[in-house]
């Protein structure tokens, strides 16, 4: 049998019960208790990001021998206990790189130009022109906070625009060719001379609040911050102070420390009008979700046919 507890494009999972047994479910991860108990016959286990798997949650699962996972980030899945026990683990690689690159830019633009967050004030009937004239992208220099596929494509996409790149990847080697007319750059040098940072790191211990305090001061009080890889990569009680003191031009979080984002943890950002906030969805559009599903549907197939 095949679990999905996370939403998945209908026909990959169509395609998935043409050969298979499939429990979809994609309520269960907002009551992930009930999982271990389906997991008795499970082989294959399909989640997104907020099902968490754990050693706990494997051991409920005898035969258990792949682990789908719907984007890319397996902060949730303990890969070790995968290891451990020869279970697979399948991320999504490449196939959600366009919409993440595509929010980013999207959002840089946003708010650089300062002319899309007006609505209440137009609602009211001002008409704050003035406020409004922003600034455009052409020109401005993007860093990049890890320089990895996504990071890459987006660079293609804010080169076309007349960005210029800098990135910070301490893994990529310097003689690799995606440094081909771009900066390599240490953290805080980065953080200091860009008029936009992006980061595309994934959260461990070594990246956890790698964005804090002492770096986000070094930032121009007009850069912008962009969050569409994980939550805790940002310290967001820093963020939220430098952003209310006026000392940074704005910021985009698609990302939390807590998922969902709970009225407590939103609160830090009450007030102020210089900050998207989105519910991890920087990655997930229909056309990525149809790429995504396909993808993991072809390897989960592949998989359990092997035996």
């Amino acid at each position: 049998m095949i679990l999905i507890t996370e939403f998945m494009d209908e026909k990959a999972v169509e395609d998935l019960r043409a050969k298979f047994e499939v429990n979809y479910d994609p309520s269960l991860a907002d009551c992930q208790e009930k999982i271990p108990t389906l997991l008795k016959d499970t082989r294959a286990l399909i989640v997104r990001n907020r099902t968490q798997v754990t050693q706990q949650l494997l051991e409920a699962a005898p035969h258990l021998v792949c682990v789908g996972r719907l984007g890319v980030g397996l902060d949730n899945i303990d890969q070790e206990a995968c290891t451990s026990r020869d279970v697979n683990v399948y991320p999504a690689t490449g196939a959600n790189n366009l919409s993440v690159s595509e929010y980013v830019i999207t959002s840089a633009m946003m708010l650089l130009r300062n002319a899309y967050l007006s609505r209440d004030q137009m609602d009211q009937g001002a008409w704050p022109r003035a406020d409004c004239a922003g600034r455009e992208i052409s020109g401005k220099t993007l860093g990049l906070v890890g320089y990895g596929a996504i990071a890459r494509q987006t660079a293609t996409m804010a080169q076309a625009l007349g960005m210029k790149i800098a990135a910070f990847d301490p893994f990529l080697p310097s003689s690799h060719e995606a440094w081909d007319n771009v900066q390599n750059l240490e953290l805080n040098s980065l953080m200091a001379v860009c008029d936009v940072v992006s980061l595309h790191t994934p959260l461990n211990k070594e990246t956890r609040h790698l964005i804090n305090a002492n770096n986000l001061s070094l930032m121009k009080p007009d850069a912008i911050l962009i969050n569409a890889a994980r939550g805790g990569v940002v310290d967001e009680d820093a963020l939220a102070g430098i952003l209310l003191a006026g000392q940074l031009g704005g910021a985009a979080l698609d990302v939390f420390e807590t998922e969902p984002l709970t009225s407590n943890s939103a609160a830090r950002f009450a007030g102020l009008n210089n900050i998207l906030l989105t519910p991890h969805i920087a990655g997930v559009t229909v056309e990525s979700n149809q790429r995504v599903s396909a993808l993991i549907a072809e390897k989960v197939i592949t998989h359990l046919n092997s035996f």
